[in-house]
């Protein structure tokens, strides 16, 4: 879940309810830009003093189609384990996965 607005939460909200943060938004400039920053840590916990940043573009590309980048910088400040965060990140499961999702929910809103 995003708070829509500069300052909001990012955050997941477990089948139980439950409520664990990610990070905030940085930047909220719809329908342009969308800045998070991740605040999760090489040991999978949040922490509100480490941040890498998730920069995502939504560009148009003609009626109903729009372009998604998503980019996830500063890698390395996961100091030794960053190749390896790099690449699960990079992979199908990673944020490949949470992009073919939006796309599936973009789908279904038309």
């Amino acid at each position: 879940m995003i708070e829509p607005r500069e300052g909001g939460r990012w955050y997941a909200v477990s089948e139980d309810g439950s409520e664990c943060d990610t990070g905030k938004v940085l930047v909220w400039d719809p329908p342009r830009k969308l800045v998070l920053a991740w605040q999760i840590t090489a040991q999978w916990q949040y922490d509100p003093e480490f941040v890498t940043e998730v920069h995502v573009t939504f560009t148009e590309e003609g009626p109903k189609r729009t372009r998604v980048d998503l980019e996830h910088r500063d890698l390395e400040r996961f100091a030794a384990v960053a190749a390896e965060h790099r690449k699960m990140l990079d992979s199908e499961g990673g944020w490949g996965q949470t992009l073919r999702k939006f796309a599936e929910a973009a789908l279904v809103e038309r």
